[in-house]
């Protein structure tokens, strides 16, 4: 499987089973570099799945992972972190107690280790702090970088998950809800990130908040039971009768925006 140059990530055929239970059926997708490729659909349709198979969370038992032209299927997570796949989770993976930027320096120094410095201290690592300083400053948070990470409001607490992520010099992002609990102010400013941070970056945003999903989206797959039913532009996807039969209930297309909130 040969991917164009500017698809970063790609996935054929991709499956998972937990005996009779088919979490991720055959899927195949690309995602290149400068868009905002979101998978939606309801709880159980094997979203957060699909992207534990993309990171090396879970192995899949078929079908094959590309990352940046080389074949990742057998890889771990932190390999394919070290060859440039970031990810945030659902729930935040901070070390409260920690500083942000202490956060963020941990994240960079998974990308740079220096197992010989037995005599630096790993906290005085500069390339390390550099990356962490600069990943910080991206996500908007050189404001708060000695404030404790479990102090932050919730939404820079997302912030910081994607910080750590942008620490590690990805040049994929696997961001799976984002937006989770979010207010409206704090989702204006996580959206503007993600438009910002498309530039130079291949990302999948897994996200239920419909309305942010058709606003910041460049391409759109469906999916339902573990499928894809659709995968198209967001005003194709709007107006898929498949779509609109699985989720809109009939619904026109007018009202699909707003009636998909029932996917979530």
């Amino acid at each position: 499987m040969s991917a164009a140059p500017d698809v970063l990530l790609r996935c054929e055929g991709l499956t998972r089973r937990w005996g009779g239970l088919v979490a991720v059926d055959k899927v195949s997708l690309a995602f290149p570099r400068g868009q905002v490729h979101a998978v939606i659909g309801t709880n159980g349709a094997g979203k957060s799945t699909l992207v534990n198979l993309l990171s090396g969370d879970i192995a899949p038992s078929a079908g094959r992972v590309e990352l940046l032209g080389q074949d990742v299927t057998a890889w771990a997570q932190s390999r394919r972190a070290r060859a440039g796949l970031g990810r945030s989770y659902q729930r935040n993976t901070l070390f409260p107690a920690f500083s942000v930027l202490e956060n963020c320096r941990l994240a960079a120094q998974a990308r740079h280790p220096r197992p010989w410095a037995l005599w630096e201290p790993a906290s005085r690592c500069h390339t390390s702090l550099d990356a962490a300083r600069q990943a910080c400053a991206r996500a908007g948070l050189d404001a708060v970088l000695e404030r404790p990470a479990g102090l932050l409001s919730h939404g820079q607490k997302r912030q910081l998950e994607i910080a750590m992520c942008l620490a590690t010099a990805p040049q994929v992002l696997l961001l799976d809800e984002p937006l989770a609990g979010m207010g409206a102010e704090e989702t204006e400013r996580m959206l503007a990130l993600l438009a910002e941070l498309r530039q130079g970056h291949a990302m999948l945003l897994v996200e239920h908040d419909m309305d942010a999903v058709f606003r910041v989206a460049d391409w759109i797959t469906v999916m339902v039971n573990g499928a894809v039913i659709a995968s198209a532009a967001p005003a194709d996807v709007r107006r898929d009768p498949l779509v609109q039969a699985a989720y809109l209930g009939g619904h026109g297309a007018d009202e699909g925006v707003t009636a998909a909130g029932a996917m979530a």
